[in-house]
């Protein structure tokens, strides 16, 4: 993906040969750990060349021989984390940090060289105009909209019970707190990903409620999705971050194999603040995403007081907070 968007950027970029470490498979494991020893000369060429001042990595297989070539050649580093936990790249190199950028607190990483930033946000984020969003949508201005999203490849699990719970059972009543609810109550913006994409689409043709759910494949950015929704069903990877900078409230089924279970601890942390709904991916339904939504929806005090959650959340300055310590690595 680099190699494509960092030259769109209109920034250069160094390739390296490297891959992530196959734990499961202990001859792809060492064939990796081989390309990484040979990536850490690599990357160490690229430094003198480039006549680098600092390198920030930010996690993944990439950063593990750029960080190391950094500490060989007496770069200063400075790490950012992500996720919930340290990955395994960053583990390694912690102790050679001038800073590591941490998203969340973690446990046992309190005091130097550990800095809770937050995870920077694209600033569509922040700059996305509600009423121009939902125009573009096709979204009433007085309607309330349910954002559906599961990252770039779509969650499957969240697609097909999102699609059968509120587009094709949109006369399903649910008690909510100001009275019943039902799908056909508001519009669903559901943002599937290329896999699924073919197959919601040919059962949302036949379904009767098809006014007031508008299917897309793909989003650049969630700046507008996000403006236009007031409540949010996906997984809880870094897009939470998005999330609460938008100060929506989230149903969040975390993806149950996502490394050391970190979306669990990212849902939980927008739970414990009051700004999300949570359950597991092995008890999603349509019924019971169905029921979590309008509890939700029809509760309309609730959904203020997650809205104000969220956004005491977010961390908007997380960016700037970065590049600081990156600029005061490099001097």
């Amino acid at each position: 993906m680099e190699a494509e968007l960092v030259p769109k950027g209109g920034y250069e970029i160094d390739l390296v040969k490297v891959r992530g470490i196959d734990r499961r498979n202990p001859l792809k494991a060492a064939r990796a750990g081989f390309e990484a020893l040979g990536a850490v000369g690599a990357a160490r060429k690229v430094l003198r060349r480039r006549g680098a001042d600092v390198v920030l990595g930010g996690g993944g297989y990439v950063a593990g021989p750029a960080g190391l070539a950094a500490t060989l050649t007496g770069t200063p580093l400075v790490l950012s984390e992500a996720d919930s936990h340290l990955g395994l790249a960053n583990r390694l190199l912690a102790r050679r940090a001038r800073r590591v950028c941490l998203a969340f607190p973690i446990a046992g990483r309190e005091g130097e060289p550990y800095l809770v930033t937050g995870r920077p946000v694209p600033k569509a984020v922040f700059e996305a105009d509600r009423e121009a969003a939902r125009r573009r949508f096709g979204i009433a201005p007085e309607a309330r909209c349910l954002l559906v999203f599961g990252g770039s490849q779509g969650a499957r699990s969240i697609n097909l019970a999102a699609i059968e719970a509120f587009a094709e059972e949109p006369d399903a009543v649910v008690p909510g707190m100001r009275g019943e609810v039902r799908p056909r109550d508001f519009h669903v913006l559901h943002i599937a990903g290329t896999r699924d994409f073919a197959e919601l689409q040919t059962r949302l043709a036949a379904a009767p409620h098809a006014d007031r759910y508008t299917l897309l494949d793909y989003e650049p950015d969630l700046g507008d999705s996000l403006a236009a929704a007031d409540l949010v069903v996906a997984r809880s990877g870094g897009s939470i971050f998005e999330v609460v900078a938008a100060g929506r409230p989230a149903v969040l089924i975390p993806y149950p194999f996502a490394t050391a279970d970190h979306q669990s601890a990212n849902a939980e942390w927008m739970r414990a603040a009051g700004a999300a709904s949570v359950f597991a991916d092995s008890e999603l339904s349509a019924e019971r995403l169905r029921a979590e939504v309008a509890a939700v929806l029809g509760d309309p005090a609730r959904l203020q007081a997650m809205a104000a959650a969220a956004r005491g959340l977010a961390r908007p300055d997380a960016a700037r907070r970065i590049a600081n310590e990156v600029l005061e690595a490099a001097r």
